[in-house]
């Protein structure tokens, strides 16, 4: 019998979205998303659960081992606080791990970067976003490689937007 309210992870459709990235990952078909995503793996601030979040990439540099995302929640998010509280940590993309630190850019760089990079095309829909056109009132994060990165094999020394 339907109580007329929804669904608690969502309408199934969305919930089957929602649960599709990380199963990629886990089973290793991440390819197949494009290199536009990447799996964070992060530490919980107050009770050190490890926790997986599927993050939408804006801008990846090669040579460098340099990832740069966007919390569309802004800084209440809860993963953008994790790392905030534990900055080393360990990406997923593609079929490769990267440990990496995290990096705040201050409001200066982020509005220098919010010209340049453009955000995912579904954020216009999330609700929770605060900005709907630009970068503007998102918290970026850059994932700097840590020592010793090795670009994975078969990616080509360019940047990718």
């Amino acid at each position: 019998m339907n109580s007329g309210h929804p669904r608690p992870g969502g309408s199934p459709p969305r919930h089957l979205a929602e649960r599709l990235p990380p199963f990629l990952f886990r089973v290793g078909l991440a390819p197949v998303l494009g290199g536009r995503l990447l799996l964070l793996h992060h530490t919980g601030r107050v009770t050190g659960r490890h926790y997986r979040t599927v993050l939408a990439v804006l801008d990846f540099d090669a040579p460098e081992g340099r990832w740069t995302v966007a919390a569309a929640g802004g800084d209440q998010a809860d993963w953008y606080r994790n790392l905030r509280t534990h900055p080393k940590t360990v990406i997923q993309y593609g079929n490769h791990h990267h440990t990496v630190n995290a990096r705040f850019p201050d409001a200066a760089e982020s509005e220098a970067a919010g010209a340049v990079l453009t955000p995912p095309a579904a954020w216009r829909h999330c609700p929770r976003s605060r900005a709907r056109s630009g970068l503007g009132g998102l918290a970026l994060v850059v994932l700097e490689a840590a020592v010793g990165y090795r670009r994975p094999r078969g990616l080509a020394r360019r940047r990718t937007r």
